[in-house]
């Protein structure tokens, strides 16, 4: 078959990290261009209240596909450990069954998000003037929501065995078409009818499918690592135990995640639309400031995977090394950029001056947070890339439970701290996530959950996967 794939167990690891994360980092530039422009067109042409009923859905769609993505997660550390031990008719039963689960869960999430969309809303305290737009917003996004979820688990796939390159270029196509039919769908051009907020959520849903049917294609016609025959599609239940045992704790971390976004968007929408507006502003601001971390993390976790299946402990200390001077270097600078210029950033989105005036105050604290955070993505890369979710989930509800959410919530309620009581915790609990991430890494205790085992790494007899 044709593969771009990359053999991270030889070769320099620097070039490895760099080659693999540009394109990662491209697309996730791209994923943010999705609600980047969304924000641009609903702030500059519909109001403060309308950016606020898409901001207040951008977490209650966050936390309906935690789960899913905690699956993917478990997907691109299986294969690129079995990829990494040269297994290759293992990984295509992987990715056979990896579908067929992955397909299944996200149906089912899709439909309780949309049947649940309103006490979501109500449970988050989004106000009346906002959430007549955020249920027809959520509605629609719901709707489409497979195409997310499928688009996700192809390109796992792919990152599994070291191709990052082909699921940027979907991406692309998908970026692209969602910023011609934004203006399109919102304003309404000929036949087609003026829908405002929802015309921005049928955008994305159409983009978003694009993306998954080109990828699913791909995946068939060029890869060979899926084959759409459904007698060939043969259900591996203890296949199934182990991808949910590696993916249940990511996701339940993404999940854990997203319930603090959802927690601390709670706070935030009692101080009004207008707080609530610069806090989705300052967020999306934060998704690029963060896409390096994230990136080189992900890279992290298939140079890791591949290089303990293959039985190369030593690479994967030099994995972890290089992407914290990288990273660190790269967040560096965009933490400097944004402490220089918060105002400058928060006018692209809207002329609001209340909104600017809040979002630059929000940019200055969340900036301090960037290179613990990158910290945190290189450390918990080498957590999943091992498969040791679970430590990595512990660390996240630690971080966000005990120190943000409790933190800001009882400094929100002070006089002499308002919003910026929120701001604080947020940094409060960026430090203490990256300290721990740390502290667990430097234990070793993450190479007990190796998938794929080796008589020459340094680490204990696991259990299989059916063992309990």
């Amino acid at each position: 078959m044709q593969q771009k794939t990359t053999d991270f167990t030889k070769g320099s690891i620097p070039r490895h990290l760099i080659a693999f994360s540009v394109p990662m980092l491209l697309g996730n530039f791209l994923q943010a261009m999705y609600s980047t422009v969304d924000s641009f067109w609903v702030g500059r042409y519909l109001g403060p209240e309308a950016l606020a009923a898409v901001s207040a859905s951008v977490p209650i769609v966050h936390a309906l596909i935690a789960l899913v993505l905690g699956l993917t997660i478990a997907v691109t550390t299986i294969i690129a450990q079995h990829w990494g031990a040269k297994q290759e008719e293992q990984v295509r039963h992987i990715v056979t069954n990896s579908m067929i689960l992955l397909t299944v869960v996200g149906t089912v999430m899709s439909v309780i998000g949309i049947l649940l969309r309103g006490p979501l809303l109500r449970l988050i305290n989004v106000p009346p003037d906002v959430f007549e737009g955020a249920s027809v917003y959520l509605g629609i996004y719901l709707s489409g929501l497979i195409g997310t979820f499928l688009y996700n688990a192809a390109a796992s796939i792919l990152r599994g065995i070291g191709d990052s390159k082909t699921p940027l270029r979907f991406l692309a196509y998908a970026t692209f078409i969602n910023i011609v039919l934004d203006p399109i769908f919102i304003f309404g051009i000929g036949p087609i009818p003026r829908m405002e907020i929802a015309g921005v959520a049928l955008a994305t849903v159409i983009s978003q499918i694009i993306s998954a049917i080109l990828a699913l294609i791909y995946l068939h016609r060029s890869s060979g690592l899926f084959i759409f025959k459904p007698k060939q599609w043969k259900i591996d239940f203890p296949l199934f135990a182990l991808i949910v045992k590696i993916g249940l704790p990511a996701g339940i971390q993404q999940t854990v995640v997203s319930l603090s976004a959802l927690s601390v968007n709670s706070i935030v929408n009692t101080f009004g639309s207008s707080v609530m507006a610069a806090y989705g502003v300052g967020l999306r601001l934060d998704q690029f400031a963060f896409m390096p971390a994230m990136s080189g993390g992900l890279a992290v976790t298939s140079l890791v995977g591949q290089n303990l299946g293959a039985g190369h402990e030593d690479r994967v200390k030099d994995s972890v090394r290089w992407s914290l001077i990288i990273i660190g270097g790269i967040t560096l600078i965009l933490t400097l950029v944004v402490l220089i210029l918060p105002g400058s950033l928060i006018t692209i989105f809207t002329g609001d001056p209340r909104v600017i005036k809040v979002g630059a105050e929000y940019l200055r604290f969340a900036a301090l947070t960037y290179v613990p955070y990158a910290v945190m993505f290189s450390l918990s890369g080498v957590l999943r890339g091992a498969g040791d979710t679970l430590a990595a989930m512990v660390i996240t509800i630690i971080n966000l439970w005990v120190v943000r959410i409790p933190l800001a919530t009882f400094l929100s309620r002070l006089p002499q701290f308002g919003i910026k009581g929120v701001w604080i915790a947020i940094v409060a609990g960026a430090v203490a996530g990256s300290l721990l991430n740390y502290v667990y890494y430097k234990t070793g205790r993450w190479k007990n959950r190796v998938v794929v085992r080796h008589d020459n790494l340094a680490i204990p007899r696991q259990s299989k996967p059916n063992e309990p």
